[in-house]
């Protein structure tokens, strides 16, 4: 591991120690976004092997953002968030087996506007 290297795991790694809640999120979010683009340009490249690690990464952020849904709490906003996390999933599924940068595409899109909206909140949320 390079110099650099080791300056954005510890950067990363500090940034997570003092993050609230709500800053994770944004943080899984722009994690999504950087894995999603690589693996887009892995698969315009042809370089499939790297592909699918950044897909499946991506895949495993997706869990990982199922997986802090509450859904006693979030009702129906939560259901969609669930099922609208599935559909991506199965987008990069598919994109996965049939390198189509078209899927990863259209999953950068919903997850630009999830985030949006994340963001948005968080101005609200930092007001003082």
């Amino acid at each position: 591991m390079n110099q650099l290297q080791q300056y954005q795991s510890v950067n990363r790694e500090t940034g997570v120690i003092d993050a609230d809640p709500h800053k994770l999120i944004q943080m899984l979010y722009d994690g999504l976004l950087e894995r999603l683009a690589t693996a887009r340009g892995f698969i315009l490249r042809q370089e499939f092997e790297a592909k699918n690690v950044f897909i499946n990464k991506s895949i495993e952020i997706l869990e990982g953002l199922r997986s802090f849904l509450n859904h006693d709490q979030g009702g129906e906003l939560a259901a969609n968030l669930d099922n609208l996390y599935q559909y991506m999933e199965l987008q990069l599924f598919e994109a996965n087996a049939n390198n189509d940068a078209s899927r990863v595409d259209e999953v950068i899109k919903l997850i630009k506007v999830i985030k949006d909206g994340w963001d948005e909140i968080r101005t609200e949320v930092t007001k003082p």
